[in-house]
């Protein structure tokens, strides 16, 4: 075990680290959040990005799944390799239509919508 000064210097740091103050920005989103408004709108953009992370995390499952690599992809897609892998490994994908309908093809799969909330019986008769 390595000791600085008596001590051991992981444990130091995981401790400073934890005792860490909040940062501007984390003091401005706090207050941000306070206003009602603001809240649901974040709320709802951060819905929608995480739809859209766990979308990509399945189609990469999807790909590992059938055994096909991401440079196999791209050329089954005719996509560059590099952009391939930046969609695939990117903490904010942000794919075409386009080019997920191209990648579930090729693994041989389709999309279909699934209503987020069913509807009730009074908001579908107020349609017909």
């Amino acid at each position: 075990m390595v000791l600085l000064n008596g001590r051991n210097p992981y444990v130091t740091l995981f401790l400073m680290k934890s005792k860490a103050s909040k940062t501007g920005f984390d003091r401005y989103f706090t207050e941000r959040m306070k206003d009602r408004g603001f809240a649901a709108a974040y709320k709802q953009a951060r819905t929608g990005i995480d739809s859209v992370d766990a979308f990509m995390r399945s189609l990469d499952e999807a790909r590992t799944t059938s055994g096909v690599s991401k440079a196999k992809l791209a050329q089954l897609t005719g996509t560059q390799p590099a952009a391939m892998r930046r969609l695939l490994t990117t903490d904010a994908p942000n794919p075409t239509l386009s080019t997920v309908m191209s990648i579930l093809r090729s693994l041989g799969y389709g999309l279909v919508l699934v209503p987020i909330r069913p509807k009730s019986k009074t908001s579908r008769a107020a349609v017909a």
